[in-house]
């Protein structure tokens, strides 16, 4: 009830804006106008931008993450270390200073030891986001992994599985499952993270905006259009992860 009471007056603070001459300028979004039209083509251009920036970076920080979370699960603890070295510097950097350092800094150091390479923004985003994110994503792997009874491992030895197979024919199939939903909220922190993109020139949503702001002055209804439009994105992705628990469900009792 309080939520559909909030809503209520949200639309209604729009409406009066819509229907104000005063200080409200929605004309700038007004899809009736040509000038409106225009704008919200726009802005609505940077959404292939930000889907491919962000599955990207979400495919490779699930691929590093793999990778840093079963050294981190081994009895030697020469293997752990590194693991949980790199696990919790990566979690202690904020994202907007490691974006800067990758766009700005690395190319530098690289062109130090006699390896000149630029880092085009998009790239230098897709870096960022995959290598912050994969410090969380190998948790989520690691506590997923570690859920599963440990009778599958001792089951899988006695039949004459190795580590690999084991992991791949077992523990992973199982760990998927449990772990398909704190990935899923992980890839929609990355479509919002996706916007700091922006502050190195990233033609995504948030600077496509930022661009109209400049042009229009008008940040309020610019500003409140990319709120809706992140809004649709996350909602889509929402309803397709869980479509997807279902079905996963629906396969696993037949």
């Amino acid at each position: 009830m309080k939520r559909t009471t909030l809503v209520a007056l949200c639309a209604l603070v729009i409406l009066a804006g819509c229907s104000s001459s005063g200080n409200w300028g929605w004309y700038v979004v007004n899809p009736s106008t040509e000038t409106g039209q225009n704008n919200i083509r726009f802005l609505l251009s940077g959404f292939w931008s930000t889907i491919s920036l962000s599955l990207i970076a979400a495919v490779l920080s699930m691929a590093i993450g793999l990778l840093v979370a079963l050294p981190g699960m081994s009895s030697n603890r020469w293997l752990r270390l590194p693991s949980r070295v790199y696990i919790e510097f990566i979690r202690a950097i904020p994202l907007l200073p490691m974006l800067f350092w990758v766009f700005y800094g690395f190319p530098v150091v690289l062109k130090s030891i006699g390896i000149s390479i630029s880092i085009d923004a998009f790239w230098g985003a897709i870096i960022t986001l995959a290598i912050s994110d994969s410090a969380f994503t190998a948790e989520i792997y690691r506590s997923g992994i570690q859920s599963i009874d440990k009778g599958q491992t001792e089951a899988a030895k006695t039949v004459g599985l190795n580590y690999r197979q084991t992991m791949q024919y077992v523990i992973l199939p199982q760990a998927i499952k449990r772990i398909l939903p704190p990935l899923a909220n992980q890839f929609i922190y990355i479509v919002k993270m996706s916007a700091f993109a922006s502050v190195i020139g990233m033609q995504e949503l948030t600077r496509r905006a930022n661009e109209l702001v400049v042009t229009e002055y008008r940040p309020l209804e610019i500003y409140t259009l990319l709120i809706f439009e992140y809004l649709v994105l996350v909602l889509i992705i929402s309803f397709f992860v869980r479509w997807l628990e279902r079905k996963m469900r629906s396969d696993e009792s037949r």
